[in-house]
């Protein structure tokens, strides 16, 4: 009977198996928050909130992001190349944010409005270079199909995380355990991944080649010329809310708005995590066997959409109830700004597993433009409702840029796969 129910197809079962990890790793941290919420003040959250957006705006180029490009070549030895090069990338962007924060931690800490988060600024350097260790290793085991490693890994790593956050909370580490228990998952998601690479490549050293490096580099320059460009104003946009509520409102307020965004995104992300790299392989398995692609993506549109409507409709409505249920009448606010960007994130997640697009079929220029767009609207929109004091109101208008940008973004990818299919 189970056996029955299995998915037929490899990338059904390939969903199903980064979605299972993933739900659970994601359920993890969810599970908490009802403890976390009552152990940490809105303040410790909001303090937290801000190191780790500092952290992901530099982190998500910290490989000048050439670790896509692992899973494109055909040879293996390419791809572990592939690999060396993002670890070197790491490695100096590591090191120049370190000098930078060295040198400017006085001026950082002004200009965050938040003297708590100074000593801890140090850490970042290592979050952005153990983020581009993971990043690369993953998406080898991505090329090859070790999916179910994939998923293993984020659930003890999620654990992990979750545990020490509650240890240290317990002990009344404050804003301290938050950003201690960041690290300790971190460098078990490194310990995890690497592992599993260096089992199934113990000739590595032997592959690494400093003129076929250097070459690749140069085949694949369009990654950090334009994807990582492309991928920095995303993740700008994405953490800007927290710089610009911190600066113009309380840590308190960008502890609610932290709160109302972790919820949120932590299902959401469970799709476009296990959808979204399957989908890539996917996409990229039809293009080169000249399959149809306009249909794999019409199919994979209409589902993200229709599958994903009711869940966001119930989110929309319930929100402020079930966050002052479940995290306690003093998050209640935290339910009435989640409540705002649920329209916004029901198209931010079709649109994200669906970026893919940009990657397999080199469109990464205009990707690139379209972001700039996108980061210019958010901004002005949050930047309104600062002067405005009304955090409502900046959150209103950011929803409606971002549906507005992320539309677009659909229409144009499929425009895309149809033009390059039809020639």
């Amino acid at each position: 009977m189970i056996k029955r129910l299995k998915p037929k197809s490899e990338f059904s079962r390939n969903v199903l198996t980064l979605m299972t990890g993933t739900t659970i790793a994601q359920a993890i941290p969810i599970a908490v928050s009802p403890i976390l919420t009552r152990i940490y003040t809105p303040e410790d959250f909001g303090v937290f909130a801000l190191f780790v957006a500092i952290s992901a705006l530099v982190s998500v180029i910290a490989t000048g992001r050439y670790e896509m490009a692992t899973i494109l070549p055909q040879k293996d030895s390419d791809a572990v190349n592939i690999i060396v090069l993002s670890f070197l990338v790491a490695c100096i962007i590591s090191l120049c944010s370190l000098l930078i924060i060295f040198v400017f931690n006085t001026e950082l800490t002004k200009f965050l409005n938040t003297p708590e988060i100074s000593n801890w600024l140090y850490f970042i350097p290592l979050i952005i270079f153990l983020t581009g260790v993971y990043q690369s290793l993953n998406y080898w085991l991505n090329r090859k199909k070790i999916y179910q490693g994939l998923a293993t890994n984020k659930v003890i790593q999620s654990s992990i995380t979750a545990g020490s956050n509650l240890g240290f909370g317990f002990n009344g580490f404050g804003v301290s355990g938050f950003i201690l228990g960041s690290v300790i998952g971190q460098i078990t998601a490194v310990f995890l991944v690497a592992r599993i690479f260096f089992k199934g490549n113990r000739n590595f050293i032997a592959l690494v080649n400093l003129k076929k490096i250097i070459a690749l580099a140069k085949k694949y320059k369009n990654f950090p010329k334009y994807n990582a460009p492309h991928a920095l104003m995303n993740s700008a946009s994405l953490n800007m809310p927290v710089f610009i509520i911190s600066y113009f409102f309380s840590s308190g307020s960008t502890g609610f708005f932290t709160l109302a965004n972790r919820v949120l995104l932590s299902p959401i992300s469970v799709f476009t995590y296990s959808y979204g790299q399957v989908f890539l392989q996917g996409l990229t398995h039809n293009k080169n066997k000249k399959e149809n692609e306009v249909q794999f993506f019409n199919n994979s549109l209409f589902k993200l959409l229709g599958y994903s409507f009711f869940p966001f409709l119930l989110l929309f409505i319930f929100s402020p109830s079930i966050f002052g249920i479940v995290f306690g009448q003093t998050w209640i606010v935290a339910g009435e700004y989640a409540q705002i960007l649920v329209p916004m994130l029901y198209l931010t997640f079709t649109g994200s597993i669906l970026s893919s697009v940009i990657v397999v079929y080199g469109q990464q220029k205009k990707a690139l433009n379209i972001e700039f767009v996108n980061l210019g609207m958010k901004f002005f929109s949050l930047l309104i409702g600062g002067i405005a004091e009304s955090i409502e109101l900046g959150l209103m208008l950011y929803t409606l840029s971002g549906m507005c940008v992320t539309g677009y973004r659909i229409v144009w990818y499929k425009s895309i796969i149809k033009e390059k299919y039809e020639l």
